[in-house]
């Protein structure tokens, strides 16, 4: 359950510009060791957790199904850096509620673009995910 997720200690600076900013920056760990270049993604910030959403077909997806850890900055690409372990959740009302948080937060996911919907976590057609972030 997405819940039982054990929430990391974050400055209180860190937690604001969670739930202030409109991406966070993901980079992933490739086969070799090296670190890949950090993507902008949309998020929730709720209680404590980030979740997020990807392509399944993705190399971060693909990467993070191998247990690649994450890295993640807050708010630009050189913004507060978080580690941490991302896992895929699929339960509909946790994915749902990502849905209204996108649509409350992008213009583009209000129009019924790019947010997150159960049906299409359920069919394989896009992963969610929660990440579990290492106290800083």
């Amino acid at each position: 359950m997405a819940t039982a997720s054990r929430a990391a200690t974050l400055s209180p600076a860190t937690e604001d510009l969670l739930r202030s900013s409109s991406y966070i920056y993901v980079a992933t760990q490739r086969k070799d060791g090296q670190q890949s270049g950090a993507s902008p993604v949309w998020f929730m910030w709720d209680d404590g957790k980030i979740f997020f959403t990807t392509g399944p077909e993705s190399w971060k997806a693909k990467r993070i199904a191998r247990g690649s850890p994450l890295t993640i900055h807050v708010g630009s690409a050189d913004g507060p850096k978080l580690t941490g372990k991302a896992r895929q959740v699929k339960e509909p009302a946790l994915v749902d509620r990502m849905g209204q948080a996108y649509s409350d937060k992008y213009w583009i996911a209000w129009l019924g673009l790019f947010r997150p919907r159960s049906d299409r976590v359920t069919a394989g057609k896009t992963a969610a995910y929660l990440v579990d972030v290492e106290a800083q």
